[in-house]
């Protein structure tokens, strides 16, 4: 069993091993999105309906964080075999593929045909980006795990966004050197979410190729060769998306590229959210420190916990990443955001306010020494300037 020593519980404990048991199921109102849309304005008449993906991610969600607020509830350690043996929650994440690949035939139907207006079938396409952009965060937590069919379904579950790659990268390049200067899926201090997404993008696919090369090269495999992850996850993107094609013709493409960039996008924003600043702790020989809770923001609120499979107790994550998602727990070590992950990707995208509600506290969780802080090199002068370092710069 994972050692819960650095981990401090929350809340009362109702004496079920997981209090939220039945609200997991509710996760798959993500995929559910893609099946939403063309009941909701056939019946209503209401054409925004067509945008619902965006409404409930980017509106509803955050509304319901506010209202409902913290989990306040963390797993006994002498329950975590109980739960992580339990294949309930394995299908919980299971299901969320046959949905999101319904989802997008629906919405191939839809784009391939005249009675959706140009704006309509944009805002089909957005909502189908925002499922395959939580479609991402489940091939997240069945890429973790050892066992083979959850690999697999993991790289299934990236085919709709494209974003194959992120099978190697994220488990063998972000988890390695996450919270470091090295690591392009973790944003600096002063660095803008839109600095940071070239950066991230460009930086993740380069290291995600490289590491595999290696991989490959060190079990006397070329490049391309059926055991090349990433060109198993990226051949699934193409087989789907031909797919479709060859089924409902060539004009659907442009959709289907707008949902997967934002799909991308919205992994990407999270990624800013979650490491903004935070910079692991040297050894005396150099080398990074392991990375400790202390290393990722994190946020109990309850909605979204249930809705992205507890993926905002993302400090417990990275500290003991074989953990599945119902056995996280919250930590009182770890810095922790002032919202969800929904309303912290809004504000993400107004750099001066996110600046003004983040820099605080990132010099809050170091004592106000923003030395220990991971910044952006060509900002680094200014910003210790403006704390009276300027001799440091």
């Amino acid at each position: 069993m994972i050692s819960g020593a650095n981990v401090q519980k929350v809340g009362k404990h109702s004496g079920s091993p997981d209090p939220k048991r039945h609200l997991w199921v509710l996760g798959l109102i993500a995929p559910g999105c893609a099946l939403l849309p063309s009941q909701l304005v056939l019946r209503t008449e209401c054409e925004v309906f067509w945008w619902i993906g965006p409404i409930i991610i980017l509106i509803a969600i955050p509304v319901l964080d506010w209202v409902v607020g913290e989990d306040g509830t963390n797993p006994r350690d002498e329950d975590y075999e109980l739960l992580a043996s339990d294949r309930y929650y394995r299908w919980c994440t299971y299901l969320f593929l046959p949905i999101q690949l319904v989802g997008l035939i629906i919405a191939a139907v839809m784009w391939s045909g005249d009675e959706l207006s140009v704006v309509d079938k944009l805002g089909l396409a957005a909502t189908l980006g925002f499922v395959s952009g939580i479609g991402i965060n489940a091939a997240h937590e069945l890429g973790h795990r050892v066992e083979r069919l959850e690999r697999w379904l993991s790289k299934m579950a990236l085919a709709q966004s494209a974003y194959g790659h992120f099978f190697v990268e994220h488990n063998r390049g972000h988890h390695a050197r996450v919270a470091t200067p090295e690591d392009p899926a973790s944003a600096r201090m002063g660095e803008s979410l839109y600095e940071f997404l070239p950066r991230s993008v460009l930086g993740g696919f380069r290291s995600a190729t490289a590491l595999e090369r290696d991989r490959l090269r060190r079990k006397g495999h070329r490049w391309w060769s059926v055991r090349n992850h990433i060109l198993q996850a990226w051949s699934m993107t193409v087989v789907l998306f031909g797919g479709l094609m060859a089924a409902f013709g060539w004009q659907i493409l442009p959709y289907l590229l707008l949902q997967a960039v934002i799909g991308a996008g919205l992994l990407e924003t999270v990624n800013y959210v979650e490491h903004y600043g935070l910079l692991r702790r040297r050894r005396p020989n150099g080398n990074w420190a392991r990375c400790s809770p202390r290393d990722s923001w994190n946020s109990d609120r309850l909605v979204t916990n249930i809705f992205m499979f507890h993926l905002q107790r993302h400090s417990d994550h990275h500290a003991n990443p074989g953990r599945r998602y119902q056995t996280l727990r919250s930590s009182a070590e770890a810095p922790q955001l002032p919202a969800g992950y929904a309303s912290m990707i809004l504000l993400a995208a107004i750099p001066p306010l996110w600046r003004m509600v983040m820099d605080p506290r990132l010099l809050a969780h170091y004592n106000g020494d923003i030395t220990q802080a991971n910044i952006q090199p060509r900002k680094r002068a200014r910003i210790l300037a403006d704390h009276g370092l300027a001799a440091a710069a």
